[in-house]
């Protein structure tokens, strides 16, 4: 559903500069769930991966819980997803070709759901209100459980401007991906106006979502790099020949370790990503979203 980013391309390369992080805290939230619904194990536990990409958080959470249906509309992530699995212990894993805003399932089917790095990727309209990302969540509520939990995984524009060492190499670029990602305070609204009660907001400070490959100064000279996150899908062709022509200055000056190292300050307090944890509301009927709203 990514409005931006061609992901029948990035799939074969996605898996190199992305690592699963904040994997303990989406099984703390689920554990939590587990617990003050009758004291249900987190191994009973059903659970959407929503917007499951090459499946890395399905197959983390694998060996944990007691089954996961993972749905994604590029059936090339499917592809690199269902490789992973076969290739992963633990509970069964069903793969579902589909969109996150027309869920292929009944309501309440599930115990719990997951949404990692998709949101932003949404062809929305902030300008009238998100309407699909309301629609989405209204989705996610639907066939959660009552009782049951969501955790959303997204950046916050601080993240996004400051969490990133090459944000500073594409500014034009770091600010049309604030404009794609509904920022803290307004992703908790939307998240209670779909039925979905926030309990908080977990920062993993020290994880990097592309792992060592993070570090890599002349990564952006690097397409298959590139492509490990999608803020370099946003940058403009003028903006990109200005970024690869100032990494390869940095290099050659031999200051481009300190570039990296001098825009990097900030993420060990900040963080690149947060988890929003919401429950929906023990009683309350399945939401729903129409078209109008």
């Amino acid at each position: 559903m990514s409005a931006y980013e061609d992901y029948t391309a990035v799939s074969a390369d996605y898996d190199r500069t992305r690592v699963p992080i904040g994997v303990e805290i989406i099984l703390g939230c689920l554990a939590a769930t587990a617990a003050t619904a009758g004291g249900g194990e987190l191994s009973s536990l059903r659970v959407l991966d929503a917007g499951c990409g090459t499946g890395s958080y399905a197959a983390a959470l694998r060996p944990h819980v007691g089954a996961i249906d993972a749905v994604d509309l590029n059936r090339s992530m499917l592809e690199v997803a269902g490789a992973k699995i076969d290739r992963t212990p633990g509970c069964p894993i069903t793969l579902h070709e589909a969109g996150i805003d027309a869920l292929p399932f009944e309501d309440a089917r599930f115990d719990a759901v997951m949404v990692n790095q998709v949101l932003h990727h949404l062809p929305d309209a902030p300008r009238e209100g998100r309407p699909l990302l309301r629609r989405v969540l209204g989705e996610l509520a639907r066939v959660l459980r009552p009782g049951g939990a969501v955790v959303v995984n997204i950046c916050s524009h601080e993240q996004i401007r400051e969490g990133w060492w090459y944000a500073a190499l594409v500014p034009d670029a770091a600010a049309t991906m604030c404009g794609r990602h509904a920022d803290t305070g307004v992703l908790a609204r939307l998240l209670a106006d779909a039925g979905l009660e926030p309990r908080g907001r977990f920062v993993p400070s020290d994880a990097l979502m592309r792992g060592d490959a993070y570090f890599d100064g002349r990564g952006p000279l690097d397409p298959a790099w590139r492509r490990g996150d999608s803020l370099w899908s946003d940058v403009s062709e003028a903006e990109l020949a200005r970024a690869l022509e100032k990494v390869r200055a940095l290099d050659a000056a031999g200051t481009l370790d300190a570039f990296v190292a001098g825009h990097d300050h900030r993420r060990p307090i900040i963080g690149q990503t947060g988890f929003h944890y919401a429950v929906r509301a023990p009683g309350s009927g399945a939401p729903r979203v129409s078209d109008a709203d």
